[in-house]
């Protein structure tokens, strides 16, 4: 059986690493009963932690280190060889020309070790810890931080710091080491068995020499801790460990493991994270709560689907009636408190939880708590929320429910009827030019007319492009219509426009329209990025909705490029396998001509594959060109405007514009890096005003 449990060993160390301790004991329990077992079972551990380095799984590789780690404090692992170890991670700050991500992963993996088994090591190598330690500073202290603004939830570091991972984790060594190394809450069962395990022989790490660094190595991107909570917020229950208290991390590691091993069953997932051991000692439900909205709010993007959080809180409510729902409603009063310097891409998850959650509970909330918000200017961040979390709940519900269920004096923000603008459907518009052509049109496609009567028909408009008949045509049945009236980039605006003029009372409408003309061709991408910037949409710029269709039109444009790229890819793995199997066959030495017909119609398809490959990738360059271009336009007319106007450049238009812009570069980043020299040479030049170009340099400190 020793395989099959090595196996399980290894696969529960990365799958319920809160339960480790658990784990190590047992293995040092059969390594006191058989040595060579324990042997064997630490090398397959080191094999497992250099695949993990390889393939870039560096989460799981964290977890084999610390269950490494603790085996020393079960009389498994020699602690010299242990402390051999952790100075090859800590030399890694030392070498040249890697990224600083790759420096900070080693350093992490060995600073958050320490609270399993810093004690054991300390009492056992005192001099050389130290001097790891010393090295660790040293580097800390020397590292850059430019990406932080950009991962922050919040600006401000009131009430609550928002601390680099790095930084804040180095706090809390420094404070457990001032304690003398005792730690309180990890669950320590093997302390039951020392007199057995006391007696058991040793082993030695094998030497560990980190892999080098790639062009292929990926690591972990940095972080900044969320902190929501502290010891104030719940007077009456156990003490909230502080934030730089070791316990604090420990808790925090273990609820966000939970998560990830059960994220796919929210009840399993809400049931375990509720029976988290020692529950009695600490105010578990501020902790949970505090966790998930940290997973929820990460930057760039989740762990997980945000959709998994909204149906993980609302389970936990469930569980827990008479005592979660209250903290919940505790923590979004403290969101909604601090929305003034909350990062905009938050406060779009925020609201978007927030809608999803009350369409759970009949829509219930004490909106007159938040009355504060309509004696605000409109654009400032709280109406704003308000606004688009109505707008957010009507498109899961509808209009009269929501007007019903805000007090009247919510009317200014209350989301409009969501009905179309159709001018020509009043009789008192007949002045109108084209009012006639719209008559006969509007008669037409009721009686389902062929596309040629409809171009008839348009035939008397003198320009169509310049007149709003076409709004007016559904796209499934006048495709062509549209295709030809959007044939130049005018065209596509000008239906883009049309579409906004007729629905702009039902945002999620034009959402829609436009997802459904990018996917028919009738509009491009880089039309749908022209016309978002243009000053026709300005009244809407800072709207959800807007960066909703943005958003979704980048993706389209990325999956476009995605869905060629696997063409070409499996049509290349399909001639490689003709050409395998040609080569096996013996007896087809005289058959070439009849090889030449075989590859010839997969060549020629693999060199169109290779042509759209190239034009889709283009387009893609292209896309994020214009969007980065138009970024930049309307930000340096506003920094320009402020500065000769002598008014403050930081405005909540400003604010929500940079952040948008700050999103771009956070969500698609991996797209973007491919990039990243033709948008330094030709949009982010050391001529840009340093407001924007701060915004690129964060972005190009997070992979540094």
């Amino acid at each position: 059986y020793k395989n099959v449990y090595e196996r399980g060993e290894k696969r529960d160390a990365r799958l319920l690493p809160e339960k480790l301790t658990v784990y190590t004991t047992l293995v040092g329990l059969l390594n006191a009963r058989n040595y060579n077992f324990g042997g064997e079972f630490v090398e397959a551990m080191i094999r497992q932690l250099k695949e993990c380095l390889k393939a870039n799984m560096y989460n799981e590789a964290v977890y084999l280190v610390r269950f490494l780690s603790d085996l020393v404090n079960c009389h498994v692992i020699a602690a010299p060889s242990m402390v051999a170890m952790f100075e090859n991670f800590v030399s890694v700050t030392q070498e040249e020309d890697v990224p600083q991500v790759r420096c900070d992963w080693y350093v992490f993996a060995f600073l958050s070790s320490l609270p399993w088994v810093g004690k054991e090591l300390y009492e056992k190598k005192d001099a050389e810890m130290d001097r790891i330690l010393s090295q660790t500073e040293s580097y800390l202290k020397r590292r850059q931080k430019i990406h932080v603004p950009m991962l922050q939830v919040w600006s401000a570091d009131k009430p609550h710091p928002q601390e680099e991972y790095l930084d804040c984790l180095w706090a809390q060594i420094q404070k457990l080491k001032k304690d003398r190394w005792q730690e309180r809450h990890i669950l320590r069962p093997y302390l039951a068995f020392d007199s057995i395990l006391c007696e058991a022989l040793q082993h030695n790490l094998p030497p560990f020499t980190p892999p080098p660094h790639t062009e292929d190595s990926v690591y972990p991107m940095p972080r900044v801790i969320f902190r929501m909570f502290d010891y104030t917020d719940d007077p009456e229950g156990p003490v909230m460990p502080g934030s730089h208290s070791v316990e604090r991390f420990v808790i925090e590691e273990n609820l966000h493991c939970i998560i990830k091993s059960h994220w796919k069953e929210r009840k399993t997932c809400a049931a375990q994270l509720l029976s988290y051991p020692g529950n009695n000692k600490i105010p578990l439900n501020y902790h949970i709560v505090e966790v998930v909205f940290a997973e929820l709010f990460q930057l760039p993007v989740p762990p997980h689907i945000e959709v998994m959080y909204t149906t993980l809180l609302i389970e936990l409510c469930k569980l827990q009636p008479g005592s979660l729902p209250q903290v919940l409603a505790q923590a979004t009063e403290m969101l909604y408190m601090r929305l003034d310097t909350m990062n905009t891409t938050c406060i779009d998850r925020f609201m978007n939880w927030f809608s999803h959650h009350l369409s759970n509970f009949q829509f219930r909330w004490s909106w007159e708590d938040w009355s504060d918000c309509l004696t605000h200017d409109l654009d400032k961040p709280k109406p704003k929320f308000v606004r688009e979390v109505l707008e957010k709940c009507m498109r899961l519900s509808y209009h009269q429910r929501i007007i019903d269920i805000v007090p009247a004096t919510f009317s200014v923000l209350s989301p409009a009827n969501p009905s179309c603008i159709y001018k020509y459907g009043d009789e008192s518009n007949k002045s109108l030019p084209g009012y006639t052509v719209a008559l006969c049109l509007t008669i037409a496609i009721k009686n389902k007319t062929s596309n040629d009567e409809i171009f008839g028909i348009l035939k008397d408009v003198p320009n169509p492009n310049q007149d709003d008949d076409d709004g007016v045509v559904p796209g499934t049945l006048f495709h062509e219509v549209f295709k030809t009236l959007a044939e130049s980039d005018e065209g596509k605006l000008h239906v883009l426009r049309v579409v906004y003029e007729v629905w702009k009372n039902h945002p999620q409408m034009i959402a829609v329209l436009v997802d459904k003309m990018i996917r028919t061709q009738i509009v491009d991408c880089a039309a749908v990025a022209n016309w978002i910037f243009s000053p026709e949409l300005a009244h809407d710029f800072t709207r959800f909705y807007i960066w909703e269709i943005l958003h979704s039109t980048i993706r389209k444009m990325n999956k476009h490029v995605v869905k060629i790229q696997k063409e070409l890819e499996e049509t290349k793995a399909r001639l490689a396998r003709q050409h395998k199997r040609r080569d096996s066959d013996d007896d087809d030495d005289d058959d070439d001509r009849s090889s030449d017909r075989e590859d010839g119609p997969l060549e020629e398809q693999i060199e169109r594959l290779q042509e759209k490959v190239e034009s889709a990738q283009s387009e893609q360059k292209n896309l994020f060109l214009v969007i980065f271009q138009r970024f930049i336009m309307i930000l340096t007319e506003h920094l320009v405007r402020c500065e000769t106007g002598g008014i403050d450049v930081i405005t909540p238009w400003y604010k929500n514009c940079i952040e948008r812009l700050q999103q771009i570069f956070l969500q698609h980043h991996q797209i973007i890096q491919q990039y990243m020299l033709t948008l330094e040479n030709l949009l982010f030049t050391a001529e840009l005003d340093h407001h924007i170009l701060a915004v690129f340099q964060q972005f190009c400190a997070l992979q540094a």
